[in-house]
């Protein structure tokens, strides 16, 4: 478990980092027009991301006071990947320092509506690097909306196949 946990973990900083690099070459109004998707630009779907990630960071570190980092964010497009990719860093600094069975641990959290839940770390770390695919894969779509019809290739295949 901890080996694929690792892949996706390197794969999810990998693939987020190829979609930032061409954000970043747009402009600012480009980052914050509003596009049909989840959310309604490119930084708003960022900044859920970083959200995301970090939420789930801070649960697993059982942090009684959860910090969401958009709440309050005045930065810019550069500012919020900065901070998603240090945060898919150190989930993927977390996961090759682990034990298997830290990776088993199981966890108890609290959602936003104050109920309580239980899951194994490595449950919680498949549906974190599930859910930035899922959010990539609409940036993908936001950008094509938005003209840019030169998208880089993010599947995990092409991942696993640059890597041999």
């Amino acid at each position: 478990m901890k080996e694929l946990l690792k892949q996706y973990a390197a794969y999810n900083v990998w693939a987020s980092q190829r979609i930032i690099d061409l954000m970043l070459t747009l402009s600012e109004d480009k980052h914050l027009q509003e596009v049909p998707s989840s959310f309604k630009s490119l930084l708003r779907t960022v900044l859920h991301m970083l959200d995301a990630e970090s939420i789930w960071w801070q649960r697993m570190k059982l942090q009684e006071r959860i910090v969401v980092p958009s709440e309050g964010f005045t930065g810019n497009m550069q500012d919020a990947c900065s901070a998603l990719l240090q945060q898919s860093k150190q989930w993927e600094e977390w996961v090759s320092n682990a034990s298997e069975l830290s990776v088993d641990h199981v966890f108890q959290y609290q959602n936003a509506k104050r109920e309580f839940f239980k899951m194994p770390i490595y449950q919680m770390l498949l549906h974190v690097f599930n859910h930035g695919t899922y959010h990539r894969g609409q940036i993908i779509n936001m950008l094509r909306q938005l003209g840019i019809e030169k998208v880089p290739q993010t599947d995990f295949a092409f991942w696993a196949r640059s890597k041999k």
